[in-house]
């Protein structure tokens, strides 16, 4: 009997020991299922928030402007008078502008070719530091460097001009140390959008490059713009070409501006930026390409309203990737605004450079600003009547 009750005891403990395995076991695969379901809805409403959505925007703003022409007057006005210059009470009212775009532009027309080899002004410039920190110090960020003056002061002036830009963080082109450096693309992004600069002048004064070195001062050919924009074309979205050409002092494109502008387009370029005639020229589009004759001058002492007007020019770069990773790149809200350097001039000194959008004149400053601004919005718009040009109320 006690055998019995012993067996019947053991049992007992088999049994229930056998249901508690099944009841933990049964509740851990229960909680297990709980935890894979929680851990599976995780993943998947992770992978919903990874989801991209398509089509993708990106966007860059950008402004334009033309040549820093630094007649004498022009640094005598910014001489400290201990051998420093200070040129920022002549850009006050354009500092604030140039601040809110991402990408900003301007051509070095005289070239910073260091204090020691003299600061000079026509017909063979050289022009301090200073100016050049003042435009990085405003938000100039790319920078032409190809110009009829580029050679003005010989080798030594172009290397110490390369070294004093190699030391900003802006993108310039159009003149190098070697030809291996001029065919080594030069790539930026900003928000999302790869872009490059590519720089050509169409003189040089007839100053030879030093010891042939043609990349000192890029010289344009057909042959080398379409090497170059072949060899970045697929690395960027963006090309923007400064041409440093045109006929001094005329208000209208030249032939061979219209013909270098149309193969540019035929090439893919997306933005042509003219500099050197020293006055405002048209704008208009070729296909996509948005093409800038002029942009006049930016600063200079030169005499004449006309060659005292210039232009800033604004616009919105729009890129649009698909799901099919397909891309494409749109220009929008285009804005011209006329500037203008106003000096006080006496028989012996011109001073008090500043210069001044055309929204800020008044008779005072420019007597009859009014017609001038019509005049020159008429010059804008000679090819394509539809480009914006910035009202006087600003």
């Amino acid at each position: 009997m006690k055998k019995v009750v012993k067996y019947f005891l053991l049992s007992l403990l088999a049994v229930s020991i056998a249901f508690g395995i099944f009841y933990i076991t049964k509740t851990f695969i229960l909680k297990e299922n709980v935890n894979n379901k929680q851990k599976d809805e995780k993943v998947e409403k992770k992978k919903e928030e990874k989801k991209e959505v398509y089509p993708k925007t990106y966007k860059l703003s950008m402004i334009m402007t033309g040549d820093a022409l630094i007649h004498n007057s022009v640094f005598k006005d910014a001489a400290l008078g201990d051998g420093n210059y200070d040129f920022t009470k002549q850009m006050e009212y354009i500092a604030p502008i140039i601040k809110n775009y991402d990408l900003a532009f301007y051509n070095q027309e005289t070239i910073i070719g260091g204090k020691d080899l003299g600061i000079s002004t026509y017909p063979l410039f050289n022009s301090p530091d200073e100016i050049g920190d003042c435009m990085v110090n405003m938000g100039f960020n790319m920078v032409n460097l190809a110009s009829n003056h580029t050679l003005d002061k010989g080798e030594k002036g172009v290397l110490y001009s390369l070294n004093y830009w190699k030391n900003k963080d802006v993108l310039t082109a159009g003149s190098y140390e070697s030809e291996e450096d001029r065919v080594t693309p030069r790539i930026r992004e900003k928000n999302g959008i790869k872009y490059t600069l590519l720089s050509y002048t169409t003189s040089t004064n007839g100053i030879p490059h030093p010891g042939g070195k043609d990349y000192y001062a890029v010289t344009y050919s057909d042959e080398k713009a379409k090497e170059d924009i072949e060899r970045v074309r697929d690395k960027v979205d963006v090309i923007f070409v400064s041409m440093h050409w045109g006929t001094e002092y005329y208000q209208s494109a030249d032939s061979n501006q219209k013909r270098i502008a149309q193969y540019l387009s035929d090439l893919g370029v997306n933005v042509i930026i003219g500099t050197h005639p020293h006055v405002l020229e048209p704008i208009e589009y070729i296909g996509d390409t948005l093409v800038i004759y002029s942009l006049g001058n930016f600063i200079s002492a030169q005499i004449g309203v006309e060659r005292l007007t210039g232009a800033l020019v604004s616009l919105n770069i729009t890129k649009t990737v698909n799901e099919d990773q397909t891309s494409s790149i749109a220009l929008s809200d285009l804005n011209t605004e006329l500037i203008y350097t106003y000096y006080k001039r006496t028989p012996n000194y011109w001073s008090e450079f500043k210069v001044i959008p055309y929204s800020q004149l008044s008779d005072e400053i420019l007597p009859g600003y009014k017609d001038y601004y019509n005049k020159f919005s008429a010059v804008i718009k000679q090819y394509d009547n539809a480009i914006p040009v910035i009202s006087l109320e600003g």
